[in-house]
């Protein structure tokens, strides 16, 4: 038996074509006997004609996905007239919805693509932010899109994983006076550094229930105000060292200290 050749067309990748026809020939015994060529960002009339005159003369069919409506007329038009069987993947679906919901397509290729990618630079975004979370990481402060320093509950974390969400890479570097920072945070760097800061009586309340919920003494040092004014007294000392802009969390949300920390980078 003679294989038959599946032409994908697209006016974008044709990732989208290939995955339907790939999933309708595994419901056949043999896959040895289709095979597949395909024929990326096809936008004009003779990009159609040079795959008709090459499909005509043999067993084939036509996948295509082509939002233009005049170019997927032209190839079924050419494909009718070479009594060439085709299967229009995307046009039927955009009628109805266009029917349905009484509203015009965009007619841009490759929009799956797009949001594919935008997909896969979030995932990204967070596997790096996990990753240099709470750590004196250069290499981190290197790579990422935005450095938060602050000391402990500042919300650094959690205001880093959603920025994360949002496309960008964090790293968050605690300031602890016993601790020398990074030197890679001085010296006017390329990246933007934001620091965070907070009301010591709002810290001494947040400290207190982190004591609580994990069972420890609530007199400990962690929570003492003497404490909480000592580090945050070396952290101001450190971020005017860098001279980096400040975002104060106290009773704010992670969404408003998040939209404050763009408005910052984008300045």
């Amino acid at each position: 038996m003679s294989k038959a050749t599946v032409f994908i067309i697209s006016d974008s990748i044709g990732e989208t074509a290939r995955q339907v026809v790939q999933a309708a020939v595994t419901q056949f015994n043999s896959s040895t006997l289709i095979k597949t060529k395909r024929f990326s960002y096809v936008t004009e009339n003779d990009d159609i004609d040079e795959i008709i005159n090459e499909a005509k003369d043999q067993k084939s069919i036509l996948a295509f996905t082509l939002i233009n409506p005049e170019l997927r007329s032209y190839l079924r038009l050419q494909a009718d007239e070479a009594e060439i069987q085709y299967v229009d993947i995307m046009g039927p679906m955009m009628d109805a919805l266009k029917e349905v919901l009484d509203v015009p397509p965009k007619l841009q290729p490759g929009l799956v693509r797009r949001l594919d990618e935008e997909y896969f630079k979030r995932i990204d975004a967070i596997e790096f932010t996990v990753k240099y979370d709470d750590r004196n990481d250069t290499a981190g402060i290197k790579k990422a899109d935005i450095v938060l320093v602050g000391i402990s509950r500042t919300s650094k974390t959690p205001l880093s994983i959603y920025l994360s969400y949002r496309g960008y890479k964090i790293a968050n570097i605690p300031l602890i006076p016993e601790v020398d920072p990074p030197d890679v945070l001085f010296g006017n760097p390329n990246y933007k550094v934001i620091g965070l800061t907070i009301s010591p009586n709002a810290l001494n309340e947040i400290r207190q229930e982190r004591l609580k919920a994990l069972g420890l003494d609530l007199e400990s040092d962690y929570a003492s105000m003497q404490r909480i004014n000592r580090e945050l007294s070396y952290a101001h000392r450190i971020i005017d060292k860098i001279g980096c802009p400040v975002v104060d969390v106290t009773n704010k949300s992670v969404e408003e200290s998040a939209n404050l920390v763009l408005k910052l980078v984008e300045e």
